[in-house]
């Protein structure tokens, strides 16, 4: 089990520290207590796993050595392992250690560096990087004898897989790359309605006047006006565009691979199903320092579109303590079938919050150089920053 130094290295007195507050609460596990799981071994890596993996509140998950591309998606079920299933519809095998390309609208299961010995009190679960949804890369995390997606019981022991289909873009990814992150959990805590509206007085946890509370989760709302952006409302990704690597850093123009949108005031914005759009919220968005959130995916009750890959939201994301003033939750959208019309405050999705288990040592934010802090409407960070 490859272990790096540098991320287990602490003192005698952050070990009892430690210690103490691995034994203490449920919910959603906070960065330090990440680390007591990787020293524990319930988390290990073939090759090293890096510092920066450990997010507030989530892993990065690393591609591995090869990609399989597959005649179609699937799920294990109980009785098989995903490598049976490899076995069974896989096409060609591709190698990743120098990079390769994966086609747009293909599908391609990747098995990752990152096993799980979980304990039977630890549970997991997956979602795509934001970078990874803003590219619309449909990405879910496969287990042995899985009977659902992007979820890891308690006491699963075994490897992970990572089953991706990019929708947009054919895209460059080689072993290392991170295209999801994955949350573990303590029991089973829950947050009531009551719990929800007494945080949202606390931290204003959506920034409107007349909050949108329901059960356990709250209201966003779309913004079609594009004030604080000379009009600009989104952007809609352009057709038969250029490879992208998804490991880039501000090295394309975004003209290249997106339309950008303005609309008249009063018009709504009709989706097509062929399309896909990066929009945002007209509220900023606040999440506690002991809380994280996750944006539910889609809700047919507001219409038949898809809001969001990248739901999960990290401790510290838009708390000004933390340098987030402001922030914006960017969707990832893309509708159902048919045409939907998506008009200016309209409810867009369902943000639901999760205390954590203990404070992290780390917030979302300045001290982890989080790209997404503060942001507004923001591609994905492969794309120079829009001047203007």
């Amino acid at each position: 089990m490859a272990e790096s130094n540098e991320l287990f290295a602490r003192s005698a007195g952050e070990a009892n520290a430690g210690a103490a507050s691995a034994l203490q609460g449920t919910g959603i596990l906070p960065y330090q207590q990440i680390k007591a799981l990787i020293r524990d071994h319930e988390i290990w890596g073939e090759q090293d796993l890096l510092p920066d993996q450990v997010q507030p509140a989530s892993l990065d998950l690393r591609l591995g050595r090869v990609a399989y591309r597959v005649r179609a998606s699937f799920l294990p079920g109980e009785s098989a392992t995903v490598a049976e299933k490899i076995q069974q519809f896989a096409l060609h095998e591709i190698d990743l250690t120098r990079g390769a390309c994966l086609e747009r609208d293909c599908v391609y299961v990747v098995p990752l560096l990152e096993h799980l010995q979980l304990s039977s009190r630890i549970s997991a679960a997956a979602n795509p990087k934001s970078s990874t949804g803003r590219l619309d890369i449909f990405t879910r995390i496969i287990t042995d004898n899985g009977r659902s997606f992007d979820e890891m019981p308690a006491s699963y022991q075994g490897m992970l897989y990572a089953e991706i289909v990019p929708r947009t873009f054919s895209i460059i990814v080689r072993q290392g790359s991170r295209l999801s992150q994955i949350r573990f959990r303590r029991g089973t805590p829950g947050t009531s309605a009551s719990q929800l509206r007494r945080l949202h007085e606390q931290f204003r946890l959506v920034d409107s006047e007349n909050p949108n509370l329901r059960g356990d989760a709250i209201a966003v709302t779309l913004d079609l006006t594009g004030e604080e952006r000379g009009g600009l409302v989104g952007w809609r990704a352009k057709k038969h565009a250029e490879l992208v690597d998804v490991d880039a850093r501000s090295v394309y123009d975004p003209l290249d691979f997106w339309d950008a949108i303005a609309l008249r005031p009063g018009r709504g914005l009709v989706l097509d199903p062929a399309d896909f759009y990066v929009l945002a919220t007209r509220e900023a968005v606040v999440v506690p320092p002991d809380h994280a959130a996750e944006m539910l995916p889609n809700d047919t009750q507001v219409g038949e579109f898809r809001v969001h890959y990248a739901g999960f939201f990290d401790p510290g994301f838009g708390y000004d303590p933390a340098g987030g003033r402001g922030s914006r939750a960017v969707l990832e959208v893309r509708s159902r079938d048919v045409p939907f019309v998506l008009e200016h405050g309209q409810t867009v999705g369902w943000l639901r919050y999760e205390k954590l288990a203990a404070t992290p040592d780390r917030l979302y934010g300045g001290m982890l150089g989080s790209h997404y802090q503060g942001q507004g409407l923001q591609l994905g960070r492969q794309f120079k920053p829009v001047v203007g």
